[in-house]
């Protein structure tokens, strides 16, 4: 494998063949397919990317165990790294048409933390047990790295190149600014993704399981935007039994107070429109979407269940989720600092900065630390056509609707190089299971008939649904 370390540029990015008979015939995802999926799933998971921020994180061990597998498949991932131990993997698939326009397929290598006392298994054993892969990553994200990793070794078998060029990117750093991940990809390698018009990555693709029995499957065709705060209040220091009128501590509190308790209004960026209007269609609830009076807390109760994937997404949020002061209890701080996770939809940034800087006061100044746009990605292009029958072919009973993320993905950065993203990491869930709650959340894992249905999901996908006499007329047990 080839490797780029320390912002050395990577000229080609993996352009050897797979070898073998070229084209789209004859069987491609094979039992084996499968097992490697589950296989690299659990092994991910064991290799401990704990992202604990502010650089505190290394993915080398994983991007290395990615790079073996890719050129396994005769691929030639490049390693690249702007710090230490921060790795990334970047590879390319070449297509049958060389000229045709090239499609991103990214995952992130690292995790957020997680504490064994709450789990009933430890979350980096990578366990597979009650037909599930079980520990950090299941779901965000080694299940679709694993996914992918499965699906094109399982092309290099059966001698096949898909339509087009698919550039892999594993990434580090996703769980904190990206910076040294695919921000640093996208500012010192865009070579590497020559060509690339659309990318996939987390997070979408998944059963929903709505009122009625219906089967939803979101596909992320927006994100919110990131505005990450550092709020600083500064007054006189003294001693803690003294009265005290400028005092540091009690001016933060009111301002987390008041940016705690804000209600942001409703803002319906076109993405949600676009969803609200799917979900209710399909689940039979009338809305004129264009009525001054629409009330939209009010359609989403009407909404049920299916509320949960829009209602984060119709106005803008911030959370205060730190607070640092003092250093004993009997001395008044001079200075106190909290952060806020603020997200931002699209076209709403300005408006965000002139809410902060009301709910802040004049008391307490803020900072942007850490800044992304929000995204969105047409929901009436053919890619997504392409997704939603990939879906609709291994689940015929599926409503692919789409969705705008709460959250952001690395897909924020690749778009500096031009390239929409949707949120595509295809996996079937039983009824019951509350994917969202997987996410950074506690005893997280993915169902191993879940991952069988990704692969040949993803597989039908990124070869533009051409099928194989394996694949024709029935449906596997697992989806």
């Amino acid at each position: 494998m080839a490797e780029a370390a320390g912002g050395a540029h990577a000229t080609d990015g993996g352009r050897a063949g797979h070898g073998g008979r070229e084209g789209r015939a004859g069987p491609r995802i094979d039992r084996r397919a499968l097992t490697e999926a589950v296989r690299f799933t659990s092994d991910l998971i064991r290799i401990d990317t704990t992202n604990r921020g502010g650089g505190d994180c290394r993915e080398r061990p994983a991007a290395e165990y990615v790079a073996g597998c890719l050129a396994d498949a005769g691929l030639e991932p490049v390693l690249l790294e702007k710090d230490p131990g921060r790795t990334n993997v970047v590879a390319r698939v070449p297509g049958e048409d060389r000229s045709a326009d090239a499609l991103l397929v990214h995952g992130h290598l690292d995790v957020v933390p997680a504490d064994p006392a709450g789990w009933s298994t430890h979350p980096f054993s990578g366990e597979v047990r009650d037909g599930a892969v079980w520990g950090r990553g299941a779901i965000d994200m080694k299940n679709m790295d694993a996914m992918v990793l499965a699906t094109v070794r399982a092309w290099a078998r059966a001698g096949v190149r898909p339509p087009r060029d698919i550039v892999l990117a594993f990434t580090a750093d996703e769980e904190d600014t990206g910076e040294p991940g695919s921000a640093y990809l996208a500012e010192k390698h865009a070579g590497l993704f020559e060509g690339c018009t659309v990318a996939i990555g987390e997070s979408g693709g998944y059963t929903f399981h709505a009122d009625g029995g219906l089967r939803l499957y979101p596909v992320a065709a927006g994100e919110r935007g990131t505005a990450w705060l550092k709020l600083t209040a500064r007054g006189v220091a003294g001693h803690g039994s003294k009265i005290n009128r400028r005092n540091a501590v009690v001016n933060l509190a009111a301002a987390v107070t008041r940016i705690g308790g804000h209600r942001w209004p409703v803002r319906l960026v076109p993405t949600v429109r676009a969803a609200l209007r799917e979900i209710a269609r399909v689940q039979g609830v009338p809305v004129d979407l264009d009525d001054p009076e629409l009330d939209v807390d009010g359609l989403l109760d009407k909404l049920g269940r299916s509320a949960a994937l829009v209602a984060a997404t119709v106005r803008n949020s911030s959370n205060p989720t730190q607070l640092e002061a003092g250093y004993k209890v009997n001395v008044v701080p001079g200075v106190a600092v909290a952060r806020v996770d603020g997200r931002t939809l699209p076209g709403t940034e300005e408006e965000f900065r002139a809410t902060m800087d009301l709910l802040t006061g004049p008391d307490v100044d803020w900072e942007l630390c850490h800044g992304e746009p929000g995204l969105a990605a047409p929901v009436d292009a053919p890619v997504f056509d392409r997704m939603r029958a990939a879906l609709e072919r291994f689940d015929p009973q599926a409503c692919v609707v789409p969705f705008c993320m709460s959250g952001g993905t690395d897909a924020k950065q690749f778009a500096r190089l031009g390239v929409s993203g949707y949120g595509f990491s295809p996996v079937r869930l039983p009824e019951g299971y509350d994917y969202q709650a997987m996410f950074h959340g506690v005893d997280e894992r993915v169902p191993v008939e879940g991952l069988h249905f990704g692969v040949r999901v993803l597989d039908h996908f990124l070869m533009d649904g051409v099928l194989t006499e394996d694949q024709a007329g029935t449906f596997s047990e697992e989806g």
